[in-house]
């Protein structure tokens, strides 16, 4: 993918026809020194020789270039570029026009400062959490190209204006401007202040990247990069939970402490500078510009020096172990499970939680939203012990599909099944190595919300309920994986299900999580008939009873899905290698 140069310019590799080469610092001379790019007197422009001025044209058309071709690969993927465009704009322009209505208002100086430090983690997070959303993030596909620093930085830097994070940063910063600018000299400072804290937002977001893009771009980066659901979910709990907070206390003014330490932090420093001005406090102000200036060119500096040992220093990955090599013992986790096929399956389960994006953020997700309706409701007051079943119904999904995580690979898994039997210990290692996770966190939960409530009483038929709950799961889940499997592609990191196979995977999902509630009704009947019949003092009986019914529709379950699964084989193995 190319970008062509600017009309009588030069592109990235030199043009000829140039009679003039623009040095670094913006200076011009003959080309008479010969470079990377051409002899000496070709009239060729050495590429080492262009400024910013010149590269920013060429970065910003090779930008422009990635997204349009980008969007030719579908129209599914053109269409979803334009609606989010569409719904990004409507969200700009209404918070532009929300914080312009807040001008005058006692606290738009206090949210407009909050506002403004929120956007900037958002950029300092966002390469950590999406690596691969944008290709220029990653300066090591410019490293053949004898490129200086100081001229590559600016022109990355103005090729990262073009894009949706941009324009709504700057909609965000242009209203908060004018919330608090009251006055010409807030004014005029404003136009200073704009363009310098969006600079700031992309300076900072570049650094992170160039700092850890070696990171990012290993498989650690990409178990990094699954944390960011997990990220999300909670914190859209912390806001739902800040909000309702905020409402008690009496509004904003709870903030105004927490506002005063961040006035003097860039890039909010920089906001906090035309508040000030606006107050009359000069000397406040041109302290807080002085310090969002400072922290603009610390950023350069740090990512100049990050570009500049990236393109020099070898790669890790590509230098010859100096030491012999070591040899393989046991683990620790081998030496706790079982001998035979239970403990290598169990193994072998455990790494793909450990090891397979698609595996671990299933696994986070759930392990999370579990943790969070319960302990989110029971903070806010209007809890139940019993949303602690939540925790252990999400868990229990992991036992569907239990085959698509295998893919094409699952023919090795095929081989070892000859017989009932085989397919039965396969399938019971799988729920034992999933237990081994469920169990105690589905236990912690349930314990951790009885301590928020303070509703101890409720503790043992919450945990019957719980582990009764986890048992019907691995029941249902267990034949679902025999009936409905399905493939999760592995060369797409947003698809969990293959083309054609949305249909099955959710009839396995749904169908199985109905039926795990239905098969729980026995221990939920127990459970209300105690508490009709005034019988609270035997609430206790629902945890043996649940545990024990728990394990025997689990057993029940997976004794039914061997026989299917070994007459299956070559149906799962069709159905999970579509990926």
């Amino acid at each position: 993918m190319s970008a062509e140069a600017p009309a009588g310019g030069t592109g990235l590799s030199g043009t000829p026809g140039e009679t003039a080469s623009t040095a670094p610092d913006g200076a011009t001379g003959p080309a008479t020194s010969a470079g990377p790019a051409g002899p000496v007197g070709s009239g060729t422009t050495p590429v080492a020789t262009l400024g910013t001025r010149a590269l920013a044209p060429v970065f910003v058309r090779l930008k422009l270039s990635l997204l349009r071709n980008g969007l030719r690969q579908s129209s599914g993927r053109t269409a979803a570029y334009v609606v989010s465009v569409v719904f990004a704009l409507l969200i700009a322009a209404g918070q532009l026009l929300g914080l312009i209505l807040l001008r005058g208002n006692d606290g738009a100086g206090t949210l407009v400062v909050m506002l403004t430090a929120i956007v900037a983690l958002g950029w300092a997070m966002l390469p950590l959490f999406f690596p691969s959303g944008d290709e220029t993030l990653d300066p090591s596909r410019l490293v053949m190209l004898p490129l200086r620093p100081h001229a590559l930085i600016g022109a990355l830097l103005a090729a990262s204006l073009v894009g949706i994070g941009p324009l709504f940063t700057l909609c965000l910063v242009l209203g908060s401007a004018i919330a608090v600018a009251h006055g010409g000299a807030a004014i005029a400072l404003s136009v200073v202040v704009v363009p310098l804290t969006l600079l700031v937002c992309l300076a900072l977001s570049r650094a992170v990247a160039a700092a850890n893009i070696r990171l990012l771009t290993s498989r650690k980066g990409r178990d990094l990069a699954v944390l960011s659901g997990l990220v999300i979910a909670v914190g859209i709990q912390f806001v739902n939970f800040g909000v309702q907070r905020l409402s008690e206390a009496g509004g904003l003014s709870a903030l105004d402490p927490v506002a005063d330490v961040l006035r003097w932090l860039p890039p909010a420093s920089a906001i906090g500078a035309v508040d000030s001005v606006s107050e009359g406090a000069y000397g406040q102000a041109a302290l807080q510009l002085l310090l969002s200036l400072a922290a603009l060119a610390a950023l350069m500096y740090s990512w100049q020096r990050s570009l500049v040992k990236l393109m020099t220093a070898p790669d890790g990955s590509t230098i010859a172990a100096a030491g012999p090599a070591r040899k393989e013992s046991a683990s620790g986790l081998s030496r706790l499970l079982p001998e035979g096929r239970t403990g290598t399956v169990m193994q072998r389960s455990l790494w793909y939680v450990w090891r397979d994006p698609k595996t671990k953020a299933a696994w986070i997700t759930s392990l999370a939203i579990g943790l969070i309706v319960p302990l989110v409701n029971a903070l806010q007051g209007s809890g139940s012990i019993y949303l602690a079943c939540f925790a252990a119904g999400m868990l229990g999904i992991q036992m569907y599909n239990q085959f698509g995580q295998d893919t094409s690979a699952f023919w090795m898994v095929a081989l070892t099944i000859s017989s009932t039997r085989d397919a039965y210990l396969e399938l019971r290692a799988r729920a034992f190595a999933l237990l081994v996770i469920t169990l105690p966190y589905s236990a912690l939960v349930t314990i951790l919300t009885a301590a928020l409530l303070g509703d101890w009483r409720a503790l043992p038929e919450a945990l019957g309920l719980s582990f009764a709950l986890l048992g019907a799961m691995m029941a249902t889940g267990a034949v679902a994986s025999a009936r409905f499997p399905y493939s999760i592609p592995q060369d797409s990191a947003y698809k969990n299900v293959a083309p054609g196979q949305g249909g099955l995977a959710w009839i396995s999902i749904l169908g199985g999580m109905l039926g795990g509630a239905l098969l729980c009704a026995p221990v939920i009947g127990l459970t209300i008939g105690l508490h009709v019949s005034g019988a609270d003092g035997l609430t206790w009986l629902v945890l043996p009873v649940g545990t024990a019914y728990g394990a025997l529709i689990a057993w029940a379950g997976v004794k039914v899905a061997a026989p299917q699964t070994a007459s299956r084989l070559p149906e799962i193995l069709t159905a999970v290698s579509k990926g």
